[in-house]
C-alpha cells in the first residue's frame, strides 16, 4: 500500500457507507467524503422473476 500511495496525493480515499439514504446523502457529501455507498437504491428495488423454466 505504501508503494501504491508514493508519488500520489498521499491521502487515501474515504468512503461513507451504512445508514445512508437518498434523503441524507447530500448532507453527507458536504462532509468531504470521496465516495458514498447508498444501499437504499438496491435494497428497495422490486424483485423480478427471471427464471429460465419452460
Amino acid at each position: 500500500m505504501r508503494n501504491e500511495m508514493r508519488g500520489k496525493n498521499k491521502r487515501p480515499l474515504l468512503e461513507a457507507s451504512g445508514n445512508i439514504t437518498l434523503s441524507n446523502v447530500s448532507a453527507i457529501a458536504q462532509c468531504g467524503i470521496d465516495r458514498i455507498a447508498v444501499g437504499e437504491i438496491t435494497h428497495s428495488a422490486r424483485a423480478v422473476d427471471i427464471a429460465l423454466d419452460s
